[in-house]
């Protein structure tokens, strides 16, 4: 199996914001026997991989899953223990380019969706809300997983992505092997965001705050504007990560989805208490309440 340092190099995304929750994956896995080792065996070696060595996937697929048409990167082998890695914004699936492969390799089944809004993946109906609450997303990936007749998986995600995780752990913890929630939020609580930070921290999430106004909204609707406003969230958020120009423009390409700009701006005004969600998520929103990982 990989090890945590292995995997962390793998990812090759920066640190901060941005680090992938693959940096911890195999803490997770490890607590499964790796599927092609016996036991008693020690784990296979598996070598580090210079981040960026993988720029695509092999195999790009669409299913239909609830309201949406998902888009979704797979790799390793049908019939293997699934692990599904979810993205964050202004992310997509190529956070997972070099990671795929490693777990490809171990006998894993890799699924790595774009999320609602993002690259490929589309509403059935025009009609359909473009909703981006919590909970929404999180029945996104269990209509993904019953769409794809997958009784469960490990969940590893960062930013959305590890939000996304938490939920479907806390209210489906029987569709879930193993967890892997690495950087930004966790399941968040609506009425406990109204309480201030310090300025320092609040100063970190200036496009929430940007997102709230009408200049926020129109700037994620032009192509330009938001392009650069989603550069720039990589490059602050990083300082660390020397991405290049082509690192950047392979993830941008996601953001050209015609319901980006709604999901995005609603996920951040729905988060401040600012936009209502759906009557059919709430119940659902009720019980994650109730949780106490929460923040």
């Amino acid at each position: 199996m990989i090890d945590r340092r292995t995997f962390n190099k793998a990812v090759g995304i920066g640190t901060g914001a941005a680090a992938v929750a693959a940096v911890g994956l195999q803490n997770s896995a490890t607590a499964m026997s790796a599927p092609g080792a016996r036991a008693g065996t020690s784990a296979p070696t598996v070598p580090a991989v210079v981040p960026g060595t993988h720029t695509s996937f092999a195999r790009l697929k669409q299913v239909r899953a609830g309201v949406l048409d998902i888009g979704y990167a797979e790799d390793g082998p049908a019939h293997g223990p699934v692990v599904i890695c979810l993205h964050g914004w202004p992310y997509d699936i190529h956070s997972y380019a070099d990671v795929a492969p490693l777990l490809a390799a171990q006998g894993y089944r890799v699924i790595v969706p774009y999320l609602r809004g993002h690259g490929t993946t589309t509403f059935l109906s025009s009609r359909t809300e473009r909703n981006a609450q919590q909970s929404a997303v999180a029945l996104d990936i269990i209509a993904l997983m019953d769409a794809l007749k997958i009784d469960k998986a490990l969940l590893a995600g960062f930013d959305w992505g590890s939000r996304t995780a938490d939920i479907i752990a806390a209210l489906w913890p029987h569709r879930v092997t193993g967890l892997v929630s690495v950087s930004g939020y966790l399941i968040t609580n609506v009425e406990a965001q109204k309480k201030p930070l310090a300025p320092a921290a609040e100063h970190t999430w200036w496009y929430q705050y940007y997102f709230a106004t009408e200049r926020g909204r129109l700037a994620m609707q032009d192509k330009t504007d938001r392009h650069d406003l989603c550069r720039l969230v990589w490059d602050t958020v990083s300082p660390t990560w020397h991405f290049d120009d082509a690192t950047f423009e392979r993830t941008a390409t996601a953001f050209d989805n015609p319901d980006y700009p709604a999901i995005v701006i609603h996920n951040y005004r729905w988060r401040l208490g600012l936009a209502d969600g759906e009557r059919r998520y709430d119940r659902y929103e009720k019980q994650l309440a109730t949780r106490p990982l929460i923040t």
